[in-house]
């Protein structure tokens, strides 16, 4: 398949589909179930997912959507089952409230460290809107042998979602928690609600790994107490508000 994705197996029937070669280092996620097969977000639109999943499975495929920002729905053009949480399902109807030269600037912001696909253009990259159906706090999505329950985490975006499956143990963070840093300072963010997120899913129990939107894929779980006490120490200081700027921990950082 392209070269653009990295396909890494997580187990037997759950792989990242990872974009290390554009700055944002995307990673989306395939679960293999006995009757349909979900794939977490779609990435950047640079490369045709599409032809990645099928070349790994051939059940119909759901998409969840963790939030919808152009850099998790780059693909969602090529998919007809789409899920996403009220929060952000205007933006999926109605296309991002960005003008499409800003996300062309930002999908080119720095260097590729691989070559894109033949048939990239950046001039003809879009971000089409789609119909969706939609996703609440813990809805529960069943792809037989495998039930995964959606878990509102907003603050990143007001529909933010992370997704649970508690039988693996597997927290699927959106970009909720990665290694970098997190946002909480554009217009549509709220640092208030991202830390009530963090706290959320920090009562979670029996996390044994946490797959990230984002950079590296291999983060130890007690990263949740780390950005949890973060955003204590910033709330502390009465800064957990916009426009108190970026806060430097040990493995993240976060920018508010």
């Amino acid at each position: 398949m392209s070269d653009w994705f990295t396909v890494e197996k997580i187990d037997d029937f759950t792989y990242a589909i990872s974009e290390y070669g554009h700055w944002e280092k995307v990673h989306s996620y395939l679960l293999i179930g006995t009757t349909h097969a979900l794939l977490i977000d779609t990435g950047l639109g640079i490369g045709n997912i599409k032809a990645e999943i099928d070349s790994l499975t051939n059940l119909p495929i759901k998409v969840v959507t963790t939030h919808a920002h152009w850099d998790h729905i780059g693909g969602h053009n090529l998919f007809n089952d789409i899920y996403v949480h009220e929060g952000d399902s205007e933006w999926l109807k109605k296309g991002l409230p960005v003008p499409i030269e800003v996300i062309r600037k930002n999908v080119i912001q720095e260097p590729f460290s691989k070559s894109a696909p033949i048939e990239f253009d950046i001039n003809k990259f879009n971000i089409y809107p789609c119909k969706s159906s939609l996703l609440l706090d813990n809805d529960i999505i069943d792809i037989g042998s495998r039930k995964l329950k959606v878990i509102h985490t907003p603050g990143h975006s007001p529909g933010h979602i992370c997704v649970w499956e508690e039988d693996k143990g597997y927290l699927y963070t959106g970009d909720l928690i990665y290694l970098g840093t997190l946002y909480a300072f554009y217009p549509s963010t709220d640092p208030v609600q991202y830390k009530n997120s963090i706290i959320k899913v920090s009562n979670l129990n029996n996390i044994k790994r946490i797959l990230p939107s984002h950079n590296d894929l291999n983060i130890s779980t007690d990263i949740i107490e780390k950005v949890k006490a973060a955003f204590d120490f910033i709330e502390a200081k009465n800064l957990l508000k916009q426009g108190s700027g970026l806060f430097e921990f040990e493995n993240f950082n976060i920018k508010i």
